[in-house]
């Protein structure tokens, strides 16, 4: 009886691997030797790692990070021949990660004193943005076709994927430390002041006085040290924000007013765009039984 299929695609320092499992099966485990990026496809797991006994749910359009050295246990509750778990792994050498990291270091200074881009090993489960999702696909795309280009198309992709890692590392370094001095600078004074008050609406101006910024100046920091511009930090914070919510059991209705969208039909697009979901799809996803 097949339980599992495994596809494997080599490239350049990584490799590809998709995985169906096609009955409900439990502790199956999964090892790192390198960092290992896994994406869901369709369907659900229970991932089990030494942070988390208990289990956590992963379920499509969400990342889940292991360091090279880790090991975790999968319970797969849902899947059966009609309807497998897909899900696939990207293994990542460390080789390639320290390469872009050097290469971080060389562009992109940070306001965090003695952060300097290293990736630090720790074990990541988020959901992740529509872009992602996006990459992903175009990766896996990249792999399995017959393309005179396929080497230099997945080396692009996984440069940009570690790239994205360390980006979203960076800026978990940068929140937790303007939390703990908000008035070291202009910038850390506006993330301060921006994930205190998401209900409120933006503004640019009033930001720019507290940073002791031009318009334009404040723009380029947010670029440099977030990726984004102000607006759009505004935004993905929200509706993070909104997400957990709606995780923790709040009503679509009530994470959307409490963080500051004013009308549920903007709210719900914007909510796609980002997720690649719909907040009802997401809170399905989430939540066993939505009573909303």
């Amino acid at each position: 009886m097949l339980i599992e299929n495994k596809v494997t695609f080599n490239g350049p320092e990584t490799e590809l691997s998709i995985y169906d499992t096609y009955h409900t099966s439990t502790g199956v485990a999964l090892n790192a030797d390198h960092l290992l990026y896994c994406g869901m496809v369709s369907g659900r797991k229970v991932m089990h790692d030494h942070y988390n006994a208990t289990g956590e749910l992963f379920v499509p359009h969400e990342s889940y990070v292991m360091p090279p050295g880790e090991q975790v246990e999968i319970d797969f509750p849902d899947a059966n021949e009609q309807q497998p778990t897909t899900c696939l792994t990207i293994e990542i050498s460390r080789e390639r990660i320290e390469a872009i990291s050097s290469r971080m270091r060389d562009l992109v200074k940070t306001d965090v004193p003695e952060y300097n881009w290293e990736y630090q090993p720790r074990i990541i489960h988020k959901h992740h943005t529509q872009d992602t999702q996006q990459l992903l696909e175009k990766m896996v795309s990249f792999f399995i076709r017959n393309d005179p280009d396929k080497e230099m198309m997945v080396d692009l992709g996984v440069s940009e994927l570690v790239i994205r890692l360390l980006r979203e590392q960076g800026r978990e370094v940068l929140l937790s430390y303007c939390k703990q001095a908000p008035d070291t600078n202009g910038i850390t004074a506006v993330l301060h002041t921006l994930e205190q008050n998401l209900s409120e609406p933006l503004d640019i101006d009033k930001l720019c006085r507290q940073a002791c910024m031009s318009r334009s100046r404040l723009y380029v920091e947010f670029k440099k040290q977030l990726g984004c511009t102000p607006g759009e930090f505004h935004q993905q914070v929200r509706l993070k924000s909104a997400a957990d919510a709606i995780r923790g059991g709040q009503s679509i209705t009530e994470a959307c007013y409490n963080y500051g969208f004013n009308d549920l039909s903007h709210f719900s697009r914007r909510f796609s765009h980002f997720f690649g979901c719909s907040p009802s799809a997401f809170r399905k996803e989430n939540l066993p039984d939505p009573t909303d």
